[in-house]
């Protein structure tokens, strides 16, 4: 029997032309392809017509603000050089030495000498993602010293190397993202140092300068450190470029987050960009048939343009590319080719024989051998809290909304409107009615549960709360969760304030999380780490694409649904409540209330506290600069609720601490720590109005 009934449906998702789960992965990756080929248009041009130079420089100066102050040579502080330990090896002796980088912050140096008294040329050989301990690290710098160059070599911060505390690349290089200072400067500046060390011995000649050389890390830091100081005389970088479009953009991988510093791609500073800034340093390009990181057809592409370009630059003879049978490693084939290098164009013997190298020449020191045990009181985490506090006590105790908006605008951007609003049939619950709403802005859909009064408990001027919750609509909504307590739909009291609600998941929460990418399964990559990082490097973190789409629905509300500003609630729940108090501070008119619950309380928590609970979005790049989220709690231009503030570990505030951390508050902010939700539902109600007021 057929049934001829026609049921009331509930709203559907309303379709979307772009699968979901896919979008946001989807929109980053093709921003940041289109900034590296108009990047590498940009370089062909610059070489192709002889500007080459010009390019170079915009790339240096980049670098140069990226990582912030560099103090090495002339400016460099005190090395403070503390002798540790000695061993003779025969065919070379090993010192092991301390001295300063930063204040404070100490270089681990293993320095190979050769037998005499020299004095010698000298080598130095950045560590790459590893330990100096290594084979890939050790075995090269006493073959050095055999060939007469003294060689130091130098652990990075965290890793394998013995500079653990407070250096963990995932952990504490992103912190760095907050105070744009890229992590990648305590890595460079170590190399830099080991130079100025060198000037201090009698047995080096650094009259024609030094080399530098390292494999993979120790190659990245090799091409920046020959971008600060012209005492590197040649180079050779080992397995360690590609195009970013390949790998870590192409692949969506997740590497270490000092590559990754804030507008590296908007600046158009690829790999081969920085080895192309080096001219006209001398550069030997070494890399792996077999490297299973940096693929050997990558290298061999680059290696052409490479030479290419230093040819359009009129210095052919400056590069060269060995092609080595190895995998992800510097071998001794290596060290014989840069020897040959460093004979050519320190020493100016380019016909010097470079004898043939037996790995059994070069036994393997025991570790305890290279030990320097530097200090641990000074960090990536300690200096980069240094300059967070700076950048905060810099900020004025009270600015205008014009000034805070003008501040929030320099790190978010300028938020667009809504290119387009869909929304189902109504469907009616209990008091409320239920749609579904399709609305996007940037290119990104944000699917969103729109929940409406019935006639009979509607006003034209009832509030209106734009609910951002950064576990997504249907968390929020599902099971009478907390924020679902809000719209009172289950009340029948025609005295009762009934808000509408508009609950949007925004880009890469709740229906648009991003779906499993391949490398997200190693345990230094997740699909929040990936974002994050392709985001900054864009110049445009993620939580700053989230804000605009806030305030771009904020907009459509106010523009297109002819909704006063004065109706309008923000409301943030976790990671919502920055992005709900960086909204408010860019609406063009003020809000009737922003409110954050259970939102993270400032930012400089996330660079102060010696452990976290946040995810890699919310260290949005760049903001300390401009301000903090205490700022606009004290400065935006309508009533402000804090609710349940929570610290750096995800913990509810004690009331004394709340305030300290927010500081100076006025009449217009309410501030209610360690208030569970049942309290904050009770307490947004207040601020939205418990009754109607008669007229």
């Amino acid at each position: 029997m057929t049934s001829h009934l026609t049921p009331d449906q509930p709203p559907r998702p309303i379709p979307t032309a772009r699968d979901l789960r896919t979008m946001v992965t989807d929109h980053l990756q093709h921003r940041c392809l289109a900034l590296l080929e108009s990047a590498e248009g940009r370089r062909h041009d610059a070489f192709e017509t002889g500007h080459w130079a010009a390019h170079s420089e915009a790339v240096r100066q980049h670098v140069r603000e990226a990582f912030g102050d560099m103090p090495f040579g002339a400016r460099g502080a005190p090395l403070n050089l503390q002798p540790v330990s000695s061993f003779d090896l025969g065919h070379c002796r090993v010192e092991n030495v301390l001295f300063d980088s930063f204040r404070g912050w100490q270089v681990n140096g293993s320095v190979f000498v050769p037998p005499g008294d020299g004095p010698f040329p000298a080598v130095v050989i950045p560590v790459g993602h590893s330990g100096k301990q290594f084979e890939n690290y050790q075995v090269p710098a006493q073959a050095f010293a055999s060939l007469g160059f003294v060689a130091i070599a130098f652990d990075p911060p965290g890793q394998a190397s013995e500079k653990q505390q407070g250096n963990d690349h995932f952990v504490d290089g992103v912190r760095t993202f907050l105070t744009g200072h890229s992590a990648n400067r305590y890595f460079i500046l170590d190399a830099l140092r080991c130079i100025d060390y060198l000037e201090t011995r009698a047995d080096v000649d650094m009259s024609r300068g030094v080399g530098m050389t390292g494999v993979s890390g120790g190659g990245h830091t090799t091409l920046f450190s020959t971008l600060f100081d012209d005492r590197i005389t040649c180079q050779g970088p080992s397995c360690c470029v590609n195009r970013m479009a390949d790998h870590p953009v192409g692949d969506l991988y997740s590497p270490c987050p000092e590559a990754k510093w804030s507008g590296r791609i908007a600046a158009g500073v690829d790999e081969l960009d920085v080895l192309l800034a080096g001219i006209p340093t001398p550069t030997l390009y070494m890399a792996g048939e077999r490297d299973e990181v940096f693929r050997i057809e990558w290298s061999r592409v680059l290696a052409h343009e490479a030479a290419t370009c230093f040819s359009q630059a009129g210095v052919a003879d400056r590069f060269q590319f060995f092609e080595d049978v190895s995998g992800h490693a510097y071998t001794l084939a290596q060290v014989r080719q840069f020897t040959a290098w460093m004979n050519r164009w320190i020493l100016g013997e380019a016909d010097r024989v470079v004898p043939e190298l037996d790995p059994a020449d070069f036994p393997m020191m025991p570790y305890d051998q290279l030990k320097c045990h530097p200090a641990a009181e000074q960090n990536i985490f300690t200096l980069n809290r240094a300059i967070a506090q700076q950048q905060v006590a810099s900020h004025a105790v009270h600015r205008t909304p014009e000034a805070l908006r003008a501040a929030v605008t320099e790190v978010v951007g300028s938020p667009g409107l809504a290119s387009a609003w869909e929304m189902s049939a109504s469907f009616q619950v209990w008091s409320q009615t239920s749609r579904e709403v399709l609305v996007t802005a940037e290119g990104l859909d944000m699917p969103a549960t729109w929940l409406e009064p019935m006639p009979e408990y509607a006003r034209d001027d009832g509030p209106v709360l734009v609910l951002i919750d950064d576990a997504g609509r249907r968390a929020a909504l599902e099971s009478w969760n907390a924020p679902a307590r809000l719209s009172r739909m289950l009340e029948r009291d025609t005295d009762l304030v009934f808000p509408t609600m508009l609950v949007p998941d925004l880009p890469g929460w709740g229906d648009t999380t991003p779906a499993l990418v391949p490398y997200a399964m190693a345990g230094w990559g997740s699909m929040d780490r990936l974002t994050a990082y392709l985001s900054c490097t864009m110049g445009d973190g993620i939580l700053a694409i989230r804000t605009r789409c806030a305030v771009a629905i904020i907009d459509h509300l106010i523009q297109a649904r002819g909704i006063e500003p004065g109706r309008i609630v923000m409301i943030g729940r976790g990671l919502g409540g920055p992005v709900a108090l960086m909204a408010g501070a860019l609406c063009s008119h003020p809000l009737r209330a922003v409110a954050t619950w259970s939102g993270l309380v400032s930012f400089l928590s996330l660079a102060e506290a010696d452990e976290y609970d946040w995810p890699a979005a919310g260290f949005l790049p760049d903001v300390l600069a401009q301000f903090d989220l205490p700022d606009l709690v004290r400065g935006l231009d309508c009533p402000v609720a804090v609710l349940n503030p929570l610290d750096a570990m995800s913990r509810p505030l004690s009331a004394p601490a709340a305030e300290q951390a927010l500081g100076g508050v006025g009449e217009s902010v309410v501030i209610a720590a360690s208030c569970d939700d049942a309290d904050a539902v009770l307490r947004l109600q207040e601020l939205i109005g418990h009754h109607i007021v008669p007229r």
